[in-house]
């Protein structure tokens, strides 16, 4: 029976049909919900990871014994996992193994715009690219047959909208597959002697995947009016098809590496004008231009950004339809921490304390937003402790007496662990905060090894952190409760003023989580408000000020950071006067 289907939930079915037994993924924004779908199959073992070469490895050893194996990440959770990717290139496989990565033009969740299809060039790993749920699901079981026919990891490209829209997907039946493990030396221990006879079987299966994309389902012309033809990719082909209809004709490509030379020829040879709408990189347009062809690209569409089907509109020169506006001018809603948010009393101890910090990736980095303004770098996940152990090698005692690396729990096992054992290793004088908030909050509450739970919920083993950042060699490790601001403000000034490396845990559930109870709102004496502003200097969303603090009761959940703030006591529980 047919069924509407986000694409990382059609993704999840093929991988259900296609016979999958193992996933093990980090969750990443647009990718997160493959892996979340792809639990609910009991046929499945699925799996967070610390983080993307985890995972990466994690599957290949999956496949490597026989059984066909998945792991998910976004587009710079590739890049974490470049490292086994492309010597996974030389051994190949045994079972199908699929990477799926998703990438985030716009940048709605990501810090920067970055297009994977460069890691399958440079890797030479062939790469699937669906243009909706419907081909999400149809892609996934072929990137399987792939993977055993030509021996090799294969790539299956997602992107925000393909991701997190929604089509019609036709769900079929699955079929168990599985392989025996044979001891091959030769083949899977990637010494260079073993590696340099594999190359040249790396270049052979590209050549042997250059024919097959000639003919493939994934590739296909479909005629129109020739004066103009258009190469095409993703949701590119669904916004060209909108726009032109059957007033182009278009070659609409799914296998997207390697690229097809005699079929991009003969459709070049047959419209008068060639054109490629692709996002991001011009990947296909410089494949044209290696072939000797001549195609209309980057020089009418932007390098930034999503498209739209208005964006090809006015490419092409075409009337972009006047869109409804509305007269009033809308006041700008920046994202902010969330009324509650364990991350808020800390950083504005931090900001109090007139500290340098070097951030990280998670909610938290909302932080740099007004009116804290507390983060000044955001790089990629755990650079904040391996940056603050440079800052301050350079930096001096001034440096170090006043700069601190900040990232969350999730994120310290991802890649925080090795920045911290440098800071051990090599003595540099620096603190670093790990904000515990029992989750990994920002791609949607996902379990990870400080929690104690797996990824279906059951108990799970669990990372002791302070006893792991000892066993690190960092002796000064403070707890604090961020809601208690003095003894949040004391830990800071404490571990700013030792003169070793040392570790404050920031630790309270994130506020989101079902199974915190919170306390009942507060409310704003207006009588005892003295107007002073003091409590808006933490930018919590439930706060606002008219003639005096307003409190609303919709968002607060009592954490009292707020009332700490306040020297006249202005902020009482809800009920001892509130009306």
């Amino acid at each position: 029976m047919k069924q509407l289907m986000l694409g990382n939930k059609a993704a999840a079915r093929g991988l259900y049909e296609a016979g999958v037994s193992f996933v093990s993924s980090y969750p990443g924004t647009p990718s997160t919900e493959i892996t979340e779908e792809a639990v609910k199959y009991d046929e499945i073992y699925c799996e967070w990871a610390p983080n993307e070469k985890v995972a990466m490895e994690a599957a290949f050893g999956a496949c490597l014994a026989g059984a066909r194996s998945f792991c998910g990440m976004k587009h710079v959770g590739l890049n974490v996992a470049a490292d086994p990717l492309y010597t996974m290139s030389y051994t190949g496989v045994n079972a199908g193994m699929v990477i799926g990565v998703a990438d985030d033009a716009g940048m709605h969740s990501s810090q920067n715009e970055q297009d994977s299809r460069h890691h399958a060039i440079a890797s030479k790993v062939p790469m699937l690219e669906p243009s909706d749920a419907a081909e999400a699901r149809e892609f996934a079981i072929a990137a399987y047959d792939i993977s055993e026919e030509y021996d090799t990891p294969v790539i299956l490209k997602m992107c925000t909208r393909v991701s997190h829209c929604q089509s019609v997907v036709e769900p079929g039946d699955r079929t168990e597959h599985s392989k025996t493990y044979e001891k091959n030396i030769a083949k899977n221990v990637m010494t260079p002697a073993n590696a340099i006879r594999r190359h040249p079987f790396v270049e052979e299966r590209t050549r042997k995947l250059v024919e097959f994309a000639e003919s493939c389902p994934f590739n296909r012309v479909e005629w129109g009016d020739k004066k103009i033809g258009i190469i095409c990719d993703s949701t590119s082909y669904h916004y060209v098809k909108e726009v032109f209809g059957e007033g182009a004709s278009v070659l609409k490509i799914g296998l997207v590496n390697p690229l097809p030379e005699k079929l991009i020829k003969d459709f070049a040879a047959g419209v008068e004008k060639l054109y490629v709408v692709e996002e991001l990189d011009p990947i296909i347009e410089n494949h044209c231009r290696v072939l000797g062809l001549d195609p209309c690209g980057k020089a009418a569409l932007p390098l930034l950004g999503e498209f739209s089907q208005n964006v090809v509109r006015e490419a092409f020169g075409k009337e972009v339809p006047e869109g409804l506006s509305i007269d009033e001018d809308i006041p700008v809603r920046p994202p902010a921490m969330c009324a509650g948010c364990p991350h808020r009393g800390l950083f504005y101890s931090l900001v109090k304390n007139k500290c340098t910090v070097l951030g990280d990736i998670g909610c938290y980095t909302l932080a740099a937003g007004a009116p804290l303004n507390a983060i000044e770098t955001t790089l990629c996940m755990g650079a904040s402790v391996s940056s603050v152990h440079g800052f301050n090698k350079v930096g001096g005692e001034d440096s170090e007496k006043h700069t601190v690396g900040v990232l969350g729990d999730s994120t310290f096992m991802h890649s925080g662990m090795t920045g911290l054992a440098n800071i051990a290793y090599n003595q540099s004088n620096s603190t670093v905060v790990i904000l515990d908030n029992s989750i990994t909050g920002m791609t949607g509450h996902q379990q990870n090894p400080t929690t104690g739970y797996n990824i279906k919920g059951d108990p799970a083993g669990k990372v002791d952190l302070e006893a792991l950042i000892r066993a690190m060699g960092i002796n000064r490790v403070a707890v604090v409760d961020p809601y208690d601001l003095e003894e949040t403000d004391k830990a800071i000034k404490e571990e700013l003023a030792a003169e070793e490396p040392s570790v404050i845990i920031s630790r309270r559930p994130c506020a989101l989580l079902k199974y915190v109870k919170h306390e009942k709102p507060l409310y704003v004496n207006p009588d005892k408000c003295m107007k002073c502003k003091a409590c808006m200097k933490i930018g919590c969303p439930a706060l606002s000020f008219k003639e005096t603090a307003v409190v609303d009761p919709t968002q607060c959940v009592g954490c009292g950071v707020c009332s700490q703030l306040c020297k006249f006591d202005a902020f009482e529980e809800t009920g001892k006067g509130a009306e």
